[in-house]
């Protein structure tokens, strides 16, 4: 596979695409959903109620923290997660702003 040549392409799209790709997986979608259910840090719960194994739950714990959309503060033996609501809302943002250009087809000149 070629390199995806990045540098051709805006700041811009180049952190939709990072987002994208970092929330493209439905585990992560499950695990956010969760943190945000229960609006509080959570240790150790998230692994029991994904039903995944532990590794696989922190390989996409560690997408999310990379992106930044989750936070972890390690307490004793464990560490605990919650969704940090800055990048949550410019994440929120930036695809609100993305979605809301409209397309326009005019009858004919589309497929």
């Amino acid at each position: 596979m070629g390199l995806s040549k990045t540098e051709k392409f805006s700041v811009h799209q180049n952190e939709l695409a990072v987002m994208s790709k970092a929330l493209g997986h439905p585990a992560r979608i499950a695990i956010l959903e969760y943190l945000l259910k229960a609006n509080s840090c959570i240790c150790g719960d998230i692994v029991g109620e994904l039903g995944l194994a532990q590794a696989t739950v922190s390989q996409h714990l560690k997408e999310l923290k990379n992106l930044g959309i989750i936070k972890g503060n390690i307490e004793g033996t464990s560490t605990c997660y919650c969704i940090d609501s800055e990048k949550w809302e410019s994440i929120s943002v930036a695809f609100s702003q993305f979605f809301a250009k409209q397309t326009i087809c005019v009858e004919g000149t589309c497929c």
